[in-house]
């Protein structure tokens, strides 16, 4: 890292109560018991954080209901900028907001280490897992025993392509799941904007549920939820949560981020949640913004502004089984007449 990255590091970090020092090793883990924090060190680079002790009183005060009826998920909604190191000690600082405000799954948006850009994926690719944003989330998840979806980062896949991948650690930092974005976004709206992921990126094979003692839970990123048969697969794969991290932009994220989000959750009678990168008008792809999650009726639960925050929902899993009994189209299908199938098993 250069010096005036490094200094960029170090002034966020001392600003968010957080701490850097370089260390020799790879990755390791002190805990300092006077001061209540534990220091993950990854390539050189620690971050520090309170330990889950420190937290659990503000946990127990402000968590849902009773965990056999649900859970509360924390959308960490982030400023991402040029500097992946910098990105990651934010990550790390809202990941421990989200976990002091109860939530017991917390995920992050699409590209949370690297700005989202054909121009960034090989600059900022990196192994996972293995690389030092996976090793980060897999560390935080096991200090804080939570559950990370962890956006999505550039991949450096073992056959040398680049892939646009999320990971799932659970409490244990065990990685659960490794989604590689199935849909590429390649669009060109004529004087809007054009993309095309697929100059640099390679969609992914497999579908890919985690299963946790509440639900089961289908992971997407950004362009997988145009697409309704993934969602219906996982439905009928007994998934009661859909999460995508995302990045719509300025043309199509206030036409349809919001809209597809409610109908994947209308159709499917599921939660669905979305976080997106927070809005920076200086970036070159600027993101909408607006994370959120929609129950299974089709009502926002709760939505973000374009700003960098952490926003929380209760998911009931008594209300959904309310829903669905009340209108019980998962019974009602025709399967005389039409069927949807997975060619691959998630």
């Amino acid at each position: 890292m250069q010096f005036n990255q490094w200094r960029h590091v170090s002034n966020f970090l001392s600003l968010a109560g957080l701490r850097t020092e370089r260390l020799s090793s790879l990755v390791t883990r002190k805990l300092h018991g006077l001061s209540g924090t534990r220091v993950v060190t990854i390539n050189n680079l620690s971050f520090n954080y309170p330990k889950l002790e420190v937290l659990s009183r503000s946990i127990m005060a402000t968590a849902g209901d009773s965990e056999t009826k649900g859970f509360r998920i924390g959308l960490v909604q982030m400023d991402v900028t040029e500097y992946k190191n910098y990105n990651l000690s934010v990550a790390t600082s809202l990941i421990k907001e989200a976990v002091a405000g109860g939530a017991k799954v917390v995920a992050l948006p699409e590209c949370f280490n690297s700005p989202y850009g054909i121009q960034h994926f090989k600059e900022f690719a990196e192994k996972v897992p293995g690389g030092v944003s996976s090793m980060l989330m897999s560390a935080l998840a096991a200090d804080f025993k939570v559950y990370i979806i962890a956006g999505s980062v550039p991949e450096l896949g073992d056959d040398g392509k680049l892939y646009n991948t999320c990971l799932i650690f659970g409490p244990k930092g065990e990685l659960l799941g490794k989604h590689r974005k199935i849909h590429l976004f390649d669009i060109d709206v004529p004087g809007k904007i054009r993309f095309q992921e697929s100059e640099v990126l390679t969609g992914g094979n497999s579908l890919t549920i985690v299963e946790t003692e509440w639900c089961k839970i289908g992971v997407g990123i950004c362009y997988d939820m145009r697409f309704p048969e993934l969602a219906q697969i996982y439905r009928q794969k007994g998934c009661d949560l859909l999460v995508y991290p995302g990045a719509f932009n300025m043309t199509t994220g206030p036409a349809h981020w919001k809209l597809l989000q409610q109908a994947r959750a209308l159709d499917n009678q599921v939660y669905v949640a979305t976080i997106s990168p927070a809005r920076n008008e200086k970036a070159g792809y600027v993101a909408w913004g607006h994370s959120m999650v929609v129950n299974p009726w089709g009502a926002v639960v709760v939505e973000a502004e374009e700003e960098q925050k952490v926003v929380f929902a209760d998911i009931d899993l008594a209300y959904m089984q309310q829903v669905r009994s009340q209108i019980p189209v998962s019974t009602q299908k025709r399967t005389d007449l039409y069927q949807l199938a997975s060619s691959k098993d998630a």
